[in-house]
């Protein structure tokens, strides 16, 4: 019963997710709805759309996993989650509105003038969304298998699949719709579950919680086993609430508000959203430890949600609440993983098809055509990607994303919006030194090992050295060569912190120096 039921809800989610899409699919007309929606979106629908995106198999299934395994000191990654999105509203999120464009390696090539800091932007944009795409197609995989008995390859096909058609059907006019859709969907799937089971568990006498080790509930016990939990504490923090920031599907949301006044009020209900969500997953690790005080596996507590029902409740009412929390971790698959394939895609489809296919720049149908052979190529490469790379837990790989972003494009974004003296030769320098470092953090934590002592936790933790050293190569390499800034520096930073209001009233007919 519980697989039919769960395959069922799967099914349902799927169709949902396309027939909305398809909404988007009749409005799109050009590469301007394709990329940002036409710069359109309303805050409430973005922020819920946003949120949909942003709430990835790392929080809807990770969260409760880590809370389960490693104790309450986990709780550290949904708060740097949400504090990402503080810093993206005091920091940048208005500026990038006002740059006009489309993605980060365009906001990169506007601001410094170099064709050489968009490609080595466009690099990094494909291998981090790689990089936190991998755990969707793996968490996919895992998932189905175990409510339905399914080979682990047929969760991820189903999902690159949804997500392939979904992004190449109508780009973000589509996502845009399918994603605010995705985040209430999410929401009512975590919240109805919990509630139901934290009344089985009042009426069978609130079962005490198993605690795996004496400090479950203690400060930095999470951590414990790194050997150095302050270190790795602050270095989480420091990656989510600055990773969030460098984030290509995160970042190009803001450019689909209609100006920068609505990206700030995105932000503001984005991070409501996140707070209202988060709060439900610390409750099925808690009952976690009341109803399955060991689990068969270690990597069994990614699964935790899907296992809990059943044991609270055997039969209808636990197949039925096992089915609605597969319904909602596979809508939190095809939503992160739709912005992540979208972000990919645009750069794939501007850096690397469209220049090379003379044809379509005479027409809206061939670049859109192109486009849809991009989202093929960005959906299928992780697929096979995550056939290759064994399972590290949800959260951690997706830690490893943020740690990249952080110390790459959060210094790119901060110095690039606010410094006038950031440099064209620095800029791609700390681009370089940030992203190799993590890049090879990430390798060697993938591939290599075992590590033991401060190699592994700086290994596993890249982000608190990997990021300022990034900002100071950036910093260092600009005040050496002053005589590479680009020579617009203050029009562009201009451009950037001028109101639209103000823009509008000095030039009410003359277009954005940095639209398309």
């Amino acid at each position: 019963m519980t697989a039919g039921l769960s395959v069922a809800a799967v099914t349902l989610v799927c169709i949902l997710t396309l027939a909305v899409g398809s909404i988007g699919l009749r409005l799109t007309r050009g590469t301007s709805d394709i990329y940002v929606a036409g710069r359109t979106v309303s805050p409430r629908r973005n922020a819920s759309a946003i949120a949909g995106e942003y709430l990835s198999a790392a929080s809807f299934l990770g969260v409760a996993a880590l809370v389960y395994a490693r104790g309450f000191d986990m709780l550290w990654f949904p708060v740097g989650y949400t504090v990402g999105y503080l810093v993206l509203l005091v920091l940048v999120a208005a500026p990038l509105r006002r740059s006009g464009a489309y993605t980060l390696p365009d906001f990169a090539e506007a601001r410094l003038e170099s064709r050489t800091v968009r490609l080595i932007s466009s690099v990094l944009v494909v291998g981090i969304g790689w990089l936190y795409l991998l755990p969707q197609f793996q968490a996919a995989g895992l998932a189905l298998r175990r409510v339905t008995g399914w080979p682990s390859w047929a969760g991820a096909l189903v999902l690159t699949v949804v997500v392939g058609i979904n992004v190449a059907s109508g780009g973000m006019r589509s996502l845009t719709l399918s994603q605010a859709m995705h985040y209430w969907l999410k929401l009512t799937a975590i919240v109805v579950p919990a509630f139901v089971l934290l009344l089985l568990w009042l009426r069978q006498g609130h079962p005490a919680p198993s605690a795996p080790f004496p400090d479950w509930a203690s400060p930095g016990g999470g951590f414990a086993s790194t050997g150095h939990p302050l270190y790795a504490t602050w270095s989480t923090l420091l990656a989510l609430a600055l990773g969030t920031m460098g984030l290509p599907h995160v970042v190009v949301r803001f450019y689909t508000n209609p100006n920068g006044r609505d990206a700030r009020r995105t932000t503001v209900s984005v991070i409501g959203l996140l707070g209202l969500f988060y709060v439900i997953p610390p409750v099925y690790a808690v009952l976690g430890r009341a109803w399955l005080p060991r689990l068969p596996t270690r990597d069994s507590s990614d699964l935790l949600m899907l296992d809990l029902p059943h044991a609270a409740s055997p039969g209808t009412l636990g197949a039925l609440l096992t089915a609605i929390i597969a319904a909602g971790a596979f809508a939190a698959f095809i939503s992160t993983s739709s912005g992540l394939v979208l972000s990919v895609s645009t750069v794939v489809h501007q850096d690397l098809l469209q220049p090379r296919i003379s044809r379509m720049t005479s027409d809206d149908a061939s670049p859109i055509a192109s486009f849809r052979m991009a989202a093929v190529l960005a959906a299928g490469a992780p697929y096979l990607l995550s056939r290759l790379v064994p399972p590290l837990g949800l959260a951690t790989t997706v830690g490893l994303a943020f740690a990249v972003a952080a110390a790459t494009f959060a210094p790119l974004l901060v110095l690039g919006v606010w410094w006038r003296r950031l440099s064209t030769a620095g800029a791609a320098a700390g681009l370089l030194v940030g992203g190799i470092s993590a890049a090879a953090a990430v390798l060697a934590t993938l591939f290599g090992g075992p590590w033991r002592g401060w190699p592994a936790v700086l290994l596993a933790q890249p982000a608190a050295w990997a990021t300022p050293l990034a900002a100071v190569t950036m910093i260092a390499v600009s005040y050496a060569t002053p005589r590479l800034v680009p020579p617009r520096t203050v029009r562009t930073l201009a451009r950037l912190h001028t109101p639209e209001s103000v823009l509008g009233a000095a030039h009410p007919r003359a277009p954005l120096p940095l639209d398309r």
